[in-house]
C-alpha cells in the first residue's frame, strides 16, 4: 500500500536537515519513526490488557483483603 505524506515547510525542511546530518534518507527516518511509535503503542496496549486480565483474575481475592 503506498501513501503521501505531507509536510508543512518547517517539519520538511527539518526532516531535509536531520536526514543530511545522519546521511539517511527522508523517507527511512519516517520508517524509524512509525516503527517505534507503533512499537511504543503495541506494547502499551499489551500491558492494559495483562493488567485487565489479571485484575479479573484475581478480583475476589483482591475483594477479600481489602
Amino acid at each position: 500500500m503506498a501513501m503521501n505524506l505531507r509536510l508543512d515547510d518547517d517539519r520538511a525542511e527539518l526532516l531535509k536537515r536531520q536526514a543530511e546530518r545522519e546521511g539517511r534518507s527522508m523517507h527511512a527516518i519516517v520508517l524509524r519513526a512509525l516503527d517505534d511509535y507503533l512499537a511504543q503503542h503495541a506494547h502499551e496496549a499489551m500491558v492494559r490488557d495483562t493488567a485487565a486480565k489479571e485484575a479479573t483474575k484475581w478480583r475476589e481475592l483482591m475483594d477479600r483483603l481489602k
